[in-house]
């Protein structure tokens, strides 16, 4: 089973070789590769080079943001399968890519498989957080569960039926892609009960309290567009998930 993985970067140094490197030592080894670069202008397109023979595509051009060039990704792949592996992120062990195929071969009739994540320091690799998941249904999701993005595989051909992530939700695209998934459509999906990936903390959606702000306000519309009853009740709760997940 070929499983097409990407990676979005803009000015990553930092963080991907780290990142670059948990997929390469993947015990699976039909692997499709994909990195799509929003014209770095630090040494990120070097160490891109440094790998170049394990990358299948390199795309390096502007975009309209990290949506934007995800979409570009799954255009590109040409996997059975699809996951996204942000560029300061890792996968957790050799043989995660390993299970989610043999989930996928054993069980024919799913559409994607998502599992456990861990929220880590950006330096020293401390774990701050642990994401844990299960098996979950469509009354789940209307209460404010989601899987783990980051851990999220899905057969490329619900992208062609279902649509990729919109451009216009702002940070919520991958929360609305999910609602749109397991709640419109009521894919079905099996929980892999294993770490998958290592998070650094961060991200474009938590840095003040104006971002928070707009990330609230975009997570009440992706609930508004995919017709998910007593919105604000759901946003209470898919906050109070979170802070749980601290202890």
């Amino acid at each position: 089973m070929k499983i097409s993985i990407i990676t979005v970067i803009y000015n990553g140094e930092a963080y991907l070789k780290e990142c670059i490197e948990s997929i390469i030592s993947q015990s699976h080894q039909d692997i499709e590769y994909i990195i799509v670069d929003g014209v770095s202008t630090d040494g990120t397109l070097k160490i891109v080079e440094d790998y170049r023979h394990a990358i299948t595509h390199l795309v390096s051009e502007p975009d309209r943001g990290l949506y934007d060039a995800i979409n570009k990704g799954i255009l590109l792949a040409s996997g059975d399968v699809v996951g996204i592996l942000n560029a300061d992120d890792m996968l957790a062990d050799g043989n995660v890519i390993a299970q989610v195929a043999k989930a996928f071969t054993e069980h024919a009739e799913i559409n994607a498989v998502y599992g456990d994540l861990n929220y880590i320091r950006p330096v020293g690799n401390q774990i701050l957080r642990a994401w844990k998941s299960k098996q979950a249904d469509k009354l789940d999701i209307a209460k404010g569960w989601m899987p783990a993005h980051p851990t999220l595989y899905i057969k490329k051909d619900l992208f062609e039926k279902f649509g990729n992530y919109a451009l216009d939700i702002g940070t919520a695209a991958d929360y609305d892609l999910i609602l749109r998934y397991f709640f419109v459509h009521q894919i079905k999906a099996v929980y892999l009960s294993i770490l998958m990936v290592n998070m650094r903390m961060g991200g474009v959606s938590n840095k003040n309290l104006s971002s928070l702000a707009r990330a609230f306000k975009n997570d009440y519309k992706a609930l508004k567009r995919n017709r998910i009853p007593n919105p604000i009740k759901v946003l209470f709760w898919k906050k109070l998930s979170k802070i749980i997940q601290y202890w």
